[in-house]
Parts: structure tokens; C-alpha cells; sequence
């Protein structure tokens, strides 16, 4: 009974920002567990250097962009099963200090991420709810949950957006109104809200940000694929408006 509870085997994915820094590790899981994957992303050259998934071009900032992605899919496999939206659409001032965002900027960042992911869940549920099945999994953050916690980028030219913990709260509060909303259909919304992902950044922040983890260390992109894994499968199957916090004990502090 419990040896497949994981496979997606049969299920048809799509991935936006499945070129990203946890995007890919997300299209790699979704492979390897036996869904067909598309990687929704605007840049086509990152696409094709991950093997074994398929690609289709997707704005995630633009409604027709994601209609037509979301068109080709459905030509093609007839179904959607698995949303998974890990696009991060920003503008080019993005990580501006508190008192240095122009009105403007803000509104912008708002529209392009969270508008985005409106946009996608609904599109795709509303196909789900053709078919009475399906899954919808956003990313958010464990600072759409916590206020961050800015002694940890001190010495650092880096902050944490004002904007981003207003999005990313946002689209944890919009995935539980599309659960209730799409419950009736049997489609799901779910949330991972990550902790700090280590992608490089000045040793400062990551001895400082270690430190104040109880595990002792950032997590790592492929840690957040297992939760999509068990949210995308039937392992999960009465699961809905929830969010997964993937943060090495930060929020237990």
C-alpha cells in the first residue's frame, strides 16, 4: 500500500522559475519520482541543460505568457497535475533599504511576484478543476511567517527586502483562500516557506545566520524538493492550505 506513496508517476508538472537556484533541484526531484516535467522559465539556454524535463517559455509577470505555457501543456498531455511555483520576478533596485524604496518599486515587486502567483495558481487550478485533482505548491518564506531578524546582515551590504516578506506573506494567506476555494474539486494548495538557502553569500552573513540556527548551517537547495515531493504525491493527499517550514529550527527559537 505504502511502497509508491511517493511516485508521481503519471502526473504532468510544471515548474515555474525551474531554472533558479531551488527551481532546478525541484525539476530534478519531480524527474526522479516519475512525473513529466516542464520547466516554465524565460530562459530557454538553462532549460535545456537540465536533462529529462521538457521546457516551455513562461513570464511568470505576464497573464498571457503563463495562459500560453499552460495552453501548450494541456495540448500536449491533456492535464495539469502539479503546479510548483518557485519564479522570483524582481526589480533591478530590489534590496534597497526600508527608507530608500521608491513607492513605484514596490508596487512593481508586488504585482510581478505575487500577482505572478495569483495568476499561475489560478490558471492552473482552474484546470485542475477539470479534471477534480490536483496540487498547487508556492514558495514562500519563513520570513512571510517572522519578521527577519537584521542583525544577522550587519557588516554586509545586503538586507532583507521590505517587499519580500510582504509578498511571500501574502502568497501564504492567498494559498490557504485557494485551498478552501478549490477543496470542493479536489485540488490542493500547499506552502514551503524555506529558511535561509545558501547560495554564496559574504561569510559574514552565513557564520552570523549559522549561528542563530539550531542546526548550525543554511539549508541547501535539494532540501527543499522533499517536501514538494511528499506535497505533489498522494503521500499528501489530505493535505491542503498548509505551509512546510524548511528552516533548520530557525522559527523555533
Amino acid at each position: 500500500m505504502y511502497s509508491n506513496i511517493f511516485s508521481c508517476k503519471q502526473k504532468v508538472a510544471l515548474v515555474t522559475g525551474g531554472c533558479g537556484l531551488i527551481g532546478k533541484e525541484i525539476v530534478k526531484a519531480l524527474n526522479d519520482f516519475g512525473a513529466k516535467v516542464y520547466i516554465g522559465d524565460t530562459d530557454k539556454v538553462k532549460a535545456e541543460e537540465l536533462t529529462d524535463a521538457n521546457y516551455v517559455y513562461l513570464d511568470i509577470t505576464s497573464e498571457n505568457s503563463i495562459k500560453e505555457a499552460v495552453e501548450q501543456i494541456i495540448q500536449k498531455e491533456h492535464r495539469l497535475d502539479i503546479l510548483v511555483n518557485s519564479a522570483y520576478p524582481r526589480t533591478s533596485d530590489w534590496g534597497l533599504k526600508f527608507e530608500k524604496i521608491p513607492f513605484e518599486s514596490w508596487k512593481t515587486n508586488m504585482d510581478m511576484h505575487l500577482g505572478g502567483y495569483f495568476l499561475s495558481s489560478r490558471i492552473a487550478a482552474e484546470q485542475m478543476r477539470k479534471q477534480n485533482n490536483g496540487s498547487i505548491i508556492n514558495l514562500a518564506s519563513i520570513y512571510g511567517i517572522n519578521a527577519p531578524d537584521f542583525s544577522v546582515y550587519e557588516g554586509t551590504e545586503m538586507t532583507m527586502p521590505a517587499a519580500y516578506s510582504a509578498i511571500k506573506g501574502g502568497i501564504i494567506t492567498l494559498t490557504k483562500y485557494i485551498a478552501t476555494y478549490y477543496a470542493k474539486y479536489n485540488v490542493r494548495a500547499n506552502t514551503i516557506a524555506p529558511g535561509g538557502i545558501f547560495d554564496h553569500q559574504p561569510e559574514a552573513f552565513v557564520k552570523k545566520y549559522s549561528a542563530k540556527t539550531p542546526l548550525g548551517r543554511m539549508g541547501m537547495p535539494e532540501e527543499i524538493a522533499g517536501a514538494v515531493i511528499f506535497l505533489a504525491s498522494e503521500a499528501s493527499s489530505y493535505i491542503t492550505g498548509q505551509s512546510i517550514v524548511i528552516d533548520g529550527g530557525w522559527t523555533a527559537w
